[in-house]
Order: C-alpha cells, then structure tokens, then sequence
C-alpha cells in the first residue's frame, strides 16, 4: 500500500534538515509514539499505541535509517513492528525528502505499508488508511511548528547545540472516535466529488 503525504516546516532547508533527522528531538511529536530506545546513531526502538473504537493496539518495533543523502536533503527509514498481544504486525519502507521553497521547507513522505494478521482487518481499506496517515502526520507537522515557535531565534540551525535528551514520556494512544468521525468526513468529501466529476 502506496501513502503519499507532505507538510512544510517555517524553517531553511538545511536547519530543517538537521530538525527532522534528529529522532529524540522530534520524537515526542509523533502522535501515540514512544521512544524506548537508541541502539545507535541510525537505529531505534519504540512502541505506538493505536485505539479503534473498542480495539487496542500496541505496537513494538524499531526504526532504521537505510539510507541518509544529506546533499539531497533525503532519507529512507525502515521500520517494522509486532502487535503486543500477537494479532499481526506492520512494515513501512518510509522515504523523506526536503524541498526549499520561498520562506520555509516541504517535506515529501512516500510510505510503502504492508500489514499482516488481524491488523491488516482492522485497517481493510486504503482509503481509510490513508486518510488516517495524512491525520497523523498533520498532527506531527502542528506540533513541530509549535515546538519551534517556542524556541529562541536560530536554536534549530546546524551551528546550535543539540537540545538535551528528553526523558522518554509514555505516549497517549491515538484516539480512534476523533480520527473516525474525521476519516467518515474524508470519505463522505471523496464520494461528492466523485458524484460531481461524473455529473
């Protein structure tokens, strides 16, 4: 399954760069995400906690940078993870890249997702999937502009030093009736459009 989604950051491509590739920093903005763990400079551990109405999901998992192309501003992430009560699992082949416009920076993700066992029956539909991937990383871009409108002028450039660690802080699970009523929207929206194109 193919999720295409994008955002822009308030910020030059090379200060935004130094941003998203630093895991612990912009962790704690990942929507029902964890970081448990660092194994290295390229490789993580951590969980997502996902509730559908009156399913919970945990995921356990890790991350890795496959690829890191600082010249282009590119980088590919694999992650991989395993529901806790054993009813399937996740893999996401994630590609990022920046792009400088004007006055701030965009980012491209293309995600190539597969799910497996009583996971991927939760989530039949790639419509739906989609429509909470493109939530999920809107939530992610909000919180990112908000961390830096807190930050003094400058804190997130390449020349600053790296913000101290943050303690790792148990993640909220997404909540499953916000993102339905929003994902019922979306899809009513689609239907429209189609009965307008065909009209």
């Amino acid at each position: 399954m193919k999720i295409e989604n994008d955002f822009e950051v308030p910020l030059a491509v090379e200060e935004a760069w130094t941003l998203l590739t630093d895991i612990q920093r912009i962790a704690p903005c990942m929507p029902g995400a964890e970081l448990t763990e660092i194994i290295d400079e390229r490789s993580y551990k951590g969980k997502v906690a996902v509730r559908l109405g009156p399913v919970a999901l945990s995921f356990n998992g890790n991350a890795r940078f496959e690829e890191v192309d600082d010249a282009r501003h590119r980088a590919r992430v694999r992650a991989s993870g395993t529901d806790s009560k054993g009813r399937g699992g996740a893999q996401a082949d994630v590609t990022f890249e920046l792009r400088p416009q004007e006055t701030a920076t965009q980012v491209l993700i293309s995600t190539d997702l597969s799910l497996s066992g009583a996971v991927a029956q939760y989530g039949r539909g790639s419509g739906m999937i989609a429509d909470l991937s493109s939530h999920l990383v809107s939530q992610f871009a909000d919180c990112l502009k908000q961390e830096l409108a807190t930050l003094p002028r400058g804190a997130a450039s390449v020349d600053s030093a790296p913000a101290p660690p943050t303690p790792p802080q148990a993640a909220a699970p997404i909540s499953g009736l916000r993102l339905g009523l929003r994902m019922v929207w979306m899809a009513i929206q689609r239907g429209v459009r189609r009965l307008f194109a065909h009209g």
